[in-house]
């Protein structure tokens, strides 16, 4: 028992505005149930005039005009009445909207701001100049890996390179086709005399 009353009353979600809006609802409401009430007398009276009139009660059917006339008047101020009632509930919701929008933005500012605390322009500025150095070493790296090779060695790999794209292979040297020139007799009997001659020599300085 002592926690259902010592319970705190959670706060309300319905602010002032949506109060007024409703009440301006209300009477708006109201005055289309009096609007409608107010068409259907005068239509009644119109009709009552002309049976009036074909009676012969000319002065009665006048008079009846008469307050036909004035409620009429009644009926376009009640109409300027509603519209008033209408443009004022467009207004506050459209308050409403534009206070949520105000609200996102202040949000969205406070966020920017903490972000911006969170890396300043210091750190923005450091992360740029690392940033420039990374490119600028690889840059280095890459001149020395092109200057290692020499004129021909670029010109070998361009032609390699071309011949890996026109799916051929790289162009080897000719056979040639001519027939290799028969040794003589006198040619191939020159070795044999000499080893002969030099045999003698070789044996005498073994014994």
């Amino acid at each position: 028992m002592g926690n259902v009353f010592g319970r705190k009353s959670r706060p309300s979600r319905v602010t002032e505005q949506d109060k007024a809006i409703l009440q301006l609802k209300q009477q708006r409401d109201k005055l289309k149930q009096y609007q409608k009430r107010i068409t259907l007398q005068l239509e009644k009276e119109r009709h009552l005039a002309k049976q009036l009139l074909k009676d012969g009660r000319k002065e009665k059917a006048l008079l009846l005009l008469k307050k036909k006339r004035y409620q009429d008047q009644l009926l376009d101020k009640t109409e300027n009445q509603i519209s008033n009632l209408e443009r004022m509930v467009q207004d506050i919701e459209f308050m409403q909207i534009e206070m949520k929008v105000i609200e996102g933005l202040k949000v969205g500012n406070d966020c920017l701001k903490s972000m911006h605390e969170i890396m300043s322009i210091e750190d923005v500025e450091r992360i740029l100049d690392e940033t420039q150095e990374s490119i600028e070493y690889q840059r280095q790296i890459d001149e020395l890996l092109a200057g290692a090779l020499t004129q021909e060695d670029e010109d070998a790999v361009l032609a390699e390179l071309e011949a890996i794209t026109q799916g051929d292979d790289v162009a080897l040297p000719e056979v040639p086709t001519e027939p290799i020139p028969e040794v003589p007799e006198a040619a191939k009997a020159e070795p044999e005399r000499r080893e002969a001659k030099n045999k003698p020599d070789r044996e005498m300085l073994a014994a």
